[in-house]
């Protein structure tokens, strides 16, 4: 899931989502290293219940290995000459493969913009008169990008995963206050796409293609502090943490129905949420089906994307491009695989959005054929399939399947405490006509934690 500003399904012929652009996906723009920063705003107003997220200079943001342009764009000028100037000169900077060409000028450059918001303005930048010439999108950040997301990290993980492991979008480069990056001819996802079987198990090999990730490559971690507790923490687990308080915070805006807070209930969840993790300390199986990796954390429909020009490859689950990293983190690879059956019940696309139908959750054997394509695939990137007999594959199918049901309630309870927090703006505004409701997201959410932890027996 991730949070609207939701934007229409695109289809990328030329128009399209090589990004975080998709279905109504919501864009998920919360990072564990921002959640302070809204603490801090929340008390701040906690007189007047209300939550001003002003606007500043956007931080500029740069990552070793990635060349930088010295130009600032103005998202609100993109019609203008001025800005088609400014534009192109970026790109030469930048090196932009087929972007150098004297033959491409300002006057013929053709900007189409994609989405618009306070956390990012996007545009596909291409130059139709020129053969050569290619199609790169451009992501301009919003002023109040920077207290909702770690830009850094995320430009970090971007580019050691596209430049080292070939996975996701290539960075170009940045500029001033945004970056450039590949756009893919593609389309998005559907619904009814990742119930699909040999999708499932494009999936299924592409997560596993991800786990396969060194990951004290993207953490950056030294020797004295590699490993889990000392150079990173579990993402699931870190993430709840951070987000309860500013969760509480806007739980306490006046515009909150009794009848809301009481249904969620945070206090208990708190207690209900040690509960669950000192019972999952007894079963989780780190050397199976919960080893530690390097995880999407939000593998939704429209996070992913088809290319159009699949007979390009050999192995066909290659053609899926996994895009939208602001949520990834060190996980266990069965959270990542739980949080992806979640998505099965959601549709961003329906009347209610926001309410998920466990009735599509998968059928075990709906699981087992994104399993097998996983196992297939899991500890290489060059798409080897390790030898197993019938027996150990039916021991490490039950295996993952266990710790996939284990871990799935930490996705519930996650998604549900973003969800809160992602309410702020509505709630201390007083909007009675949002496009998607976070509230009942969250309710929905939470209730399906406690669900499915009273099924562990917890």
């Amino acid at each position: 899931m991730a949070s609207p500003l939701l934007t229409p399904m695109i289809s990328t012929t030329p128009p399209s989502a090589s990004f975080s652009i998709g279905s109504p996906h919501l864009t998920r723009s919360l990072s564990s290293a921002s959640i302070e920063a809204l603490t801090d705003i929340l008390r701040a107003n906690s007189s007047t219940s209300s939550v001003q997220l002003t606007e500043g200079v956007v931080e500029v943001v740069r990552e070793e290995g990635l060349r930088h342009a010295n130009v600032k764009l103005e998202a609100r000028q993109y019609k203008t000459h001025e800005f088609a100037v400014l534009l192109l000169e970026c790109l030469r900077s930048l090196r932009v493969p087929f972007w150098s060409t004297p033959e491409i000028t300002p006057g013929n450059i053709s900007i189409h913009k994609v989405s618009g918001s306070l956390t990012n303005a996007v545009f596909f930048v291409s130059y139709p008169s020129v053969r050569t010439s290619r199609t790169v999108l451009l992501r301009i950040y919003g002023f109040s990008s920077g207290s909702l997301i770690s830009r850094p990290r995320e430009l970090h993980t971007l580019h050691i995963l596209s430049s080292q492991y070939r996975i996701g979008p290539r960075v170009y480069g940045t500029f001033e206050n945004g970056r450039v990056e590949e756009y893919f001819k593609s389309t998005t996802l559907t619904p009814s796409d990742i119930r699909d079987p040999t999708i499932s198990r494009w999936i299924g090999a592409r997560m596993a293609e991800l786990h396969s990730v060194d990951i004290e490559v993207v953490e950056n971690t030294s020797p004295e502090t590699r490993g889990e507790g000392k150079g990173w923490e579990i993402g699931a687990r870190k993430n709840v943490t951070s987000w309860l308080g500013p969760a509480e915070e806007v739980l306490a805006l006046s515009s909150v129905k009794d009848t809301v807070r009481a249904e969620l209930d945070l206090q208990t969840f708190k207690q209900e949420w040690n509960k669950y993790l000192a019972w999952l300390s007894t079963v989780d199986d780190t050397h199976n089906g919960s080893r530690r990796v390097f995880a999407h954390n939000d593998t939704q429909y429209g996070n992913l994307l088809r290319l159009q020009d699949s007979k390009d490859f050999v192995d066909e689950h290659r053609q899926l491009i996994v895009v939208d990293f602001e949520y990834a983190s060190p996980n266990p690879a069965s959270f990542d695989i739980a949080n992806h059956f979640h998505e099965w019940t959601a549709n961003y696309h329906s009347d209610v959005p926001h309410l998920l139908n466990p009735s599509r959750y998968p059928t075990y054997k709906e699981r087992r054929n994104l399993y097998i394509a996983y196992l297939g695939h899991t500890g290489t990137s060059g798409g080897e399939t390790p030898m197993l007999d019938d027996a150990e594959l039916e021991v490490q199918l039950e295996n993952l399947d266990k710790q996939v049901r284990y871990w799935s309630p930490a996705s519930h309870a996650m998604w549900a405490i973003w969800g809160i927090v992602q309410a702020s703006e509505y709630l201390e505004g007083n909007v009675e006509d949002f496009e998607f409701d976070y509230i009942s997201y969250a309710i929905c959410r939470l209730a399906a934690f406690r669900r499915e932890i009273r099924a562990l027996g917890i």
